[in-house]
C-alpha cells in the first residue's frame, strides 16, 4: 500500500492564550495520521507561546515551534508561516489559533484531492458559531472546475472559500506564490488568493462539516463586522478577479450591479442622522484604495438622489405599515376588547 501524503498543517498565532490549546487538540484528533505542525508563534505576551512550546515537548516528532525574527503584521505572519512547510509535503492546511477541526476533516479532505489531481484546494461545509454554512453545491459532487467556481460566486454569490481554516491546499500551488497572500487585499487576502489560484487549479468540495470557526471572539473580522462587509467583499472581487471568470458583457451587468449595491450603502451611511465612526470610513477608503477606487462626496454624489428616495421611502412605508394596535410580548397585536353590548356581525 502506498504511502499516505505528508500534510502539513500550520497555525500561525498571537496572543491566542484562550483558544490555542483547544486548536492543538484538534489537530491532535485527526483520523489521518500522517501530518507536521507548524505553530508559528508572532512574539506573543499572554503565555500562548509557552503553550505552544508544552505541546511540542510533548509530541517532537509531530511538533514544532517556530518564531518569527521580530513581530509580524497578521498577514506577514500567516505568509512567513506558509514557508515554514516541510519541501517533502503534498498538501497543506492551516489552522487559525481560534478555529478548531473535526476529526476527520484532514483525512476527508486528502482523499478528494487525492481523487482529483487538478484539484488545488478543498473545502467543507462549515460550522461558524452556530450555523452552518459554505453550502450550495449539488450532493454528491466532489470537484468543480475552478473556472465554474467563480463564475458561481460572481453570478449567483454561492461563496465556497470561507477562511483559511476552511480549506485544505496543494502545496506544490502555496510554493508557486511569494508571497502566498497579498496584505493590500486584507482583511479578506485569503479570498482572493483562492480566485487567483483557481485560474490554474480546479475545485475539491467534501459534503460534511469538517471545521468550526469562531466569529465573535475579538478578531479583526469581528470588529468590523458592522461596517458592511458582504457589499464590499463582494465588489472588491468583482473588480479584482471577475474578468477572469466572466464574459465582456457579464462582468459588466454584475459590475453595474455590485456598484449600485455597494455605493448605495455607503451614501446611505454618509446621510444617516447617526454618523458612523471614522474607522467605518476609514475601512472603506482603504478597501477601495486597494482596488484602486477613490472614496470621497464627489463618488457618492451620482448615488444620492436614490439614496434619498430609498430612505423616504422606507420610511415611509414603516409609518404606513405600523399597526396601530398594541403588541403583546412576543410582538403580535392584541385582540381589541368588544365595548359592552356591542353587536357581533
Amino acid at each position: 500500500m502506498d504511502a499516505k501524503p505528508l500534510v502539513a498543517v500550520v497555525t500561525p498565532f498571537y496572543n491566542t492564550r484562550e483558544y490555542l490549546a483547544e486548536c492543538i487538540e484538534s489537530v491532535l484528533r485527526q483520523t489521518y495520521e500522517n501530518w507536521e505542525y507548524i505553530l508559528v508563534d508572532n512574539c506573543s505576551t499572554d503565555g500562548s507561546g509557552e503553550i505552544a512550546a508544552s505541546y511540542a515537548s510533548r509530541f517532537p516528532d509531530k511538533i514544532r515551534v517556530v518564531r518569527p525574527p521580530s513581530f509580524l503584521s497578521q498577514v506577514q505572519n500567516y505568509n512567513f508561516a506558509l514557508t515554514c512547510i516541510s519541501p517533502d509535503s503534498k498538501y497543506c492546511k492551516m489552522v487559525q489559533a481560534d478555529d478548531s477541526l473535526f476529526p476527520d476533516c484532514i483525512r476527508a479532505m486528502v482523499e478528494v484531492a487525492e481523487a482529483h489531481p487538478s484539484v488545488g484546494i478543498v473545502s467543507a461545509y462549515r460550522l461558524e458559531g452556530d450555523e452552518v454554512d459554505l453550502d450550495g453545491l449539488s450532493y454528491p459532487g466532489t470537484m468543480l472546475p475552478g473556472r465554474q467556481v467563480g463564475r458561481l460566486y460572481f453570478l449567483k454569490g454561492t461563496y465556497l472559500f470561507g477562511s483559511p481554516t476552511s480549506i485544505l491546499m496543494r502545496s506544490e500551488a502555496v510554493r508557486s506564490r511569494n508571497p502566498f497572500y497579498d496584505e493590500r487585499y486584507a482583511p479578506f487576502e485569503d479570498g482572493h488568493v483562492c480566485f487567483a489560484m483557481l485560474q490554474a487549479w480546479d475545485f475539491g468540495f467534501v459534503h460534511q462539516v469538517l471545521t468550526f470557526s469562531r466569529w465573535d471572539n475579538g478578531g479583526i473580522l469581528s470588529r468590523i463586522s458592522r461596517f458592511g462587509l458582504r457589499h464590499f467583499l463582494h465588489f472588491s472581487m468583482l473588480v479584482t478577479h471577475g474578468k477572469d471568470y466572466l464574459s465582456s458583457e457579464e462582468y459588466e451587468r454584475c459590475l453595474r450591479r455590485a456598484e449600485r449595491e455597494y455605493f448605495l450603502q455607503l451614501t446611505k451611511a454618509a446621510c444617516a442622522l447617526r454618523a458612523e465612526s471614522p474607522e467605518f470610513w476609514e475601512f472603506h477608503r482603504k478597501g477601495l484604495a486597494s482596488i484602486n477606487y477613490s472614496l470621497g462626496w464627489k463618488q457618492l454624489a451620482k448615488w444620492l438622489p436614490r439614496a434619498l428616495v430609498e430612505k423616504i421611502w422606507t420610511a415611509f412605508w414603516k409609518i404606513w405599515d405600523k399597526d396601530p394596535r398594541p403588541k403583546s410580548d412576543n410582538g403580535h397585536a392584541l385582540r381589541q376588547p368588544r365595548t359592552p353590548g356591542a353587536e357581533v356581525s
